[in-house]
């Protein structure tokens, strides 16, 4: 069965947010109204990733009209990708469209509103193209919501989005089932090799596991174990270190939980280079981070020091500009980095100068750096904290991991359900991309904290309000 052909008018907004889009279309059409030409022109000026897209844009139907040939653009322009141009859905074939008469007195609602224009060259394609469905693309609900009125088609655009719905995101942490070892009883084999117990197992085909997945067996038999190599259909499990033991302790802190304890068992592994921690506020994150950071990078001396990052958005007011170095404007960001050194300081018996002298020799190997400056640097063996990274796009997201160099570990985490950056949503945060595209890699692993150990106030603050 053939689709119909359908002809995509895409909203400013969508451009800005991914340059791309013109090329995501497959077969059908897409159409350009002049209104969206202008803020394109208007957006361009700047250094924020919206201007830098527009510019890309601009560069895009540059090269597209030239290909073609500006003198004529009535039957519309060929959609091939440019050279160089890598994506990850088959090559387009429909046509770019551009609009080439002003609109009609009549089918205006009013020549004010850029949105108003927008919805009055819609109208116009739709009496120029009869039988053909229009659809409104667009990340702007209010948009979306005056097509709709006019009964014009509208969608969100979800290209984007890394999953359909963010329940089915991978959670890092799964329980057996009661008979686990009743099923493998069999096929099972155990060893014992540098002080760690391996078992290999056939693998089921509703197991669905990745490498780096932990899972555990709750109850009498309590076992947590992590997915260490999956082979064909063979499967090699390693039972985890116990972080929740006194002696078995990180830079003086202890797992509260069992994901907090799966979270340190892919923080302290040297075999993995990246690491995702989803969970809601007062989970851990920043501190098993931290703890892990400083018992490898002071003690161990693994990795040379300790940057941490984050996406800078205000969740109020801003405060306007402020003063001093690059470290000394994100320190006002960074109250999460001095709370939980405060935690890990614990020096009360060395008295204030002991306590002072702690934080100076950790705060020279914790270094804070703006996202803003990241472009073009390498990171050699560092340990690297992006905090709050529920806010960045999937772009921005690619150019921070692609910062690390040789023996460098990244660590992102955030809460998605408080993202504050203008159209991100669950689905489309740059965190859950990052999770669902790294889940097959054999060097990075996953933990959703869920139980929250800040205080019986915090926890109950967290669920009634």
């Amino acid at each position: 069965m053939t689709r119909s052909k359908r002809i995509y008018v895409l909203d400013t907004n969508v451009l800005m947010h991914d340059p791309t889009a013109l090329f995501k279309f497959e077969e059908h059409d897409v159409f350009i109204p002049m209104m969206v030409l202008e803020e394109l022109d208007n957006g361009k000026k700047g250094h924020s990733e919206a201007s830098r897209n527009a510019r890309q844009v601009s560069r895009f139907l540059n090269e597209l009209i030239e290909a073609h040939g500006s003198n004529n653009l009535d039957g519309g322009v060929s959609l091939a990708p440019p050279k160089g141009l890598q994506l990850r859905s088959a090559e387009s074939v429909g046509k770019l469209l551009f609009q080439l008469k002003p609109v009609e007195t009549g089918k205006r609602f009013g020549t004010v509103m850029p949105d108003n224009l927008i919805l009055g060259s819609i109208l116009q394609l739709r009496e120029d193209n009869p039988g053909i469905p229009v659809v409104l693309v667009s990340k702007d609900i209010n948009l979306r919501i005056k097509a709709s009125i006019c009964a014009v088609p509208a969608e969100d655009y979800e290209n984007d989005r890394a999953l359909d719905d963010f329940n089915l995101l991978f959670t890092g942490a799964t329980e057996l089932p009661g008979d686990f070892w009743e099923r493998h009883e069999g096929n099972l084999r155990s060893w014992t090799e540098k002080g760690r117990t391996f078992y290999e197992v056939r693998r089921m085909p509703d197991d669905g596991w990745y490498a780096n997945q932990f899972l555990y067996l709750p109850g009498e038999d309590e076992v947590e174990l992590k997915v260490a190599k999956l082979d064909g259909d063979r499967a090699i499990l390693q039972i985890v270190d116990d972080y929740r033991s006194h002696q078995h302790q990180v830079w003086g802190i202890n797992a509260r939980n069992r994901e907090q304890n799966f979270a340190f068992n892919a923080l302290m592994d040297p075999e993995i280079d990246f690491v995702t921690l989803l969970g809601t506020a007062g989970t851990g994150k920043t501190l098993l981070a931290l703890a892990a950071g400083l018992a490898q990078t002071m003690d161990v001396q693994r990795y040379r020091e300790i940057i941490m990052t984050r996406a800078t958005v205000s969740v109020g007011e801003d405060i306007g500009f402020l003063p001093g170095t690059e470290e000394e404007k994100m320190t006002p960001w960074m109250g999460a980095l001095t709370d939980n050194l405060e935690v890990l300081t614990h020096t009360d018996d060395h008295g204030a100068w002991g306590r002072g002298a702690t934080n100076d020799l950790l705060a020279s190997r914790i270094k804070i750096r703006a996202m803003n400056f990241m472009r073009g640097r390498t990171f050699l063996n560092r340990w690297v904290i992006v905090d709050e990274a529920q806010n960045l796009t999937p772009k921005q997201m690619k150019t921070l991991i692609t910062r690390a160099g040789p023996g460098t570990k990244i660590i992102c985490m955030g809460n998605v359900e408080q993202i504050d950056t203008p159209y991100l949503t669950e689905t489309t945060s740059g965190l859950t991309y990052a999770v669902d595209r790294f889940k097959n890699w054999a060097h990075s692993a996953h933990i959703t904290l869920r139980r929250g150990e800040r205080s019986r106030l915090a926890d109950y603050a967290s669920e009634v309000l």
